[in-house]
């Protein structure tokens, strides 16, 4: 489980967001880098049991500062990201832990220019499977609504009178839960976690199924 002590290093670092400090706590860091080590790779485990994983990658703390008008040298949480078996499989799982901000998310991020397209024609010519699992109960519990960037309009060769316009408009599709401290640091948040990212399923596997076949329905690989 996450320990109060990852918290507090986290809430440390945010406030003296230098290498002078890092240097200082890198003991505490590695402590509390170890605590969410373990705790990704337990979330690796047994997400592993309910779907085919391919790849987990714990994100450094380290920042690229290079094109951002903001220089602080570390983030200020720890993140994992876990890849579902491509190509037949499609959609990744995210988890953040930060004090006052953790969150579970997952979904489509920068689908290509011919994923996107697919997508959007799926839409175009049927959205009633998509509309009907992100309005499920227990969709709609978790997530609230399928979320992301979306163009002001329709795209180019798109009716802007569609009555899918809303979801061919958009850019991502991403859906997030929300935790708070008390929830990150309890007994239960693992299987919380994977509750959560089993919740995502219908709309993974459906959307895999789009990109694996035509219009047609008919197989790509």
């Amino acid at each position: 489980m996450i320990v109060n002590t990852t918290f507090d290093f986290l809430k440390e670092l945010h406030q003296n967001n230098n290498r002078e400090w890092f240097a200082e706590n890198k003991k505490q860091y590695e402590v509390a880098l170890q605590n969410s080590k373990l705790f990704f790779t337990e979330m690796n485990t047994e997400l592993s049991k309910n779907d085919s994983i391919e790849k987990m990658n714990m994100f450094r703390i380290y920042r690229d500062v290079r094109f951002s008008k903001d220089k602080s040298p570390y983030k200020t949480n720890f993140g994992v990201s876990f890849s579902r078996t491509k190509p037949m499989l499609r959609g990744g799982y995210y988890l953040h832990i930060e004090p006052n901000n953790s969150f579970v998310g997952g979904g489509f991020w920068e689908p290509n220019k011919e994923d996107l397209l697919r997508i959007r024609k799926e839409f175009e010519l049927d959205a009633s499977e998509i509309r009907d699992i992100i309005a499920d109960k227990n969709f709609k519990k978790m997530f609230g609504e399928l979320m992301g960037e979306q163009l002001k309009t329709a795209p180019k060769g798109f009716d802007k009178e569609h009555s899918a316009i809303d979801l061919i408009r958009k850019k991502q599709f991403l859906v997030m839960r929300k935790f708070s401290d008390k929830e990150v640091l309890s007994n239960s948040f693992k299987d919380d976690v994977l509750a959560t990212f089993l919740a995502m399923r219908p709309f993974f596997d459906y959307m895999s199924s789009v990109l694996t076949t035509n219009l047609n329905g008919e197989s790509l690989y």
